[in-house]
């Protein structure tokens, strides 16, 4: 993550935090990423470097009708500052923040096989007690593990799946050899 980019998020944040509007303005930041990714014309269009800023401003500010006063003044500069295209990336910082501050952590969770929610509840529950924090876990199912489970944490990664220790023991003995 660059440095702009998280500096967009901390004054987006700390503005949202003076009009207690921070659970307002992740919300409609979400919404606006989910609609960048579920059509990728604005998405390419906001991050084409060759479109005017203020085409890319004016678009935004038609998107964020009706939506936050926050929200829509900050996409506008954004957009006025060449930096549209990585409203995605500061939004994630945002959402990153308000976990932060809330005490949330999100994680995703992919297993060899459905967990029921008696082994789900269980790894949340070490989850939270070894960081402190509440836990928002995603799930999900990938047959190719074979066994175990691989926690996705932010850019923290474990593998704890049968693959990933096959894959470690070739490569092991590979570069042994």
């Amino acid at each position: 993550m660059a440095v702009a980019q998280r500096m967009y998020a901390r004054a987006l944040y700390e503005a949202a935090r003076e009009k207690d509007r921070v659970e307002v303005v992740r919300d409609q930041l979400g919404e606006l990423t989910a609609a960048m990714e579920t059509t990728p014309e604005l998405e390419a269009f906001l991050a084409n470097p060759q479109l005017d800023p203020g085409a890319k401003a004016d678009v935004l500010e038609e998107v964020t009708t009706g939506g936050d006063p926050v929200v829509r003044n900050f996409v506008r500069l954004v957009a006025s500052k060449g930096r549209a295209g990585q409203l995605r990336t500061i939004a994630e910082e945002f959402q990153a923040l308000v976990d932060r501050e809330q005490g949330r952590l999100s994680v995703e969770l992919t297993t060899a096989y459905a967990l029921d929610e008696d082994e789900a509840t269980a790894i949340v529950s070490k989850i939270e007690a070894a960081s402190g924090r509440t836990v928002d876990a995603t799930r999900s199912v990938d047959p190719d593990l074979i066994g175990g489970m691989i926690l996705q944490a932010g850019t923290l990664r474990v593998d704890a799946s049968v693959r990933g220790r096959l894959d470690r023991l070739r490569r092991e003995l590979v570069t042994r050899t």
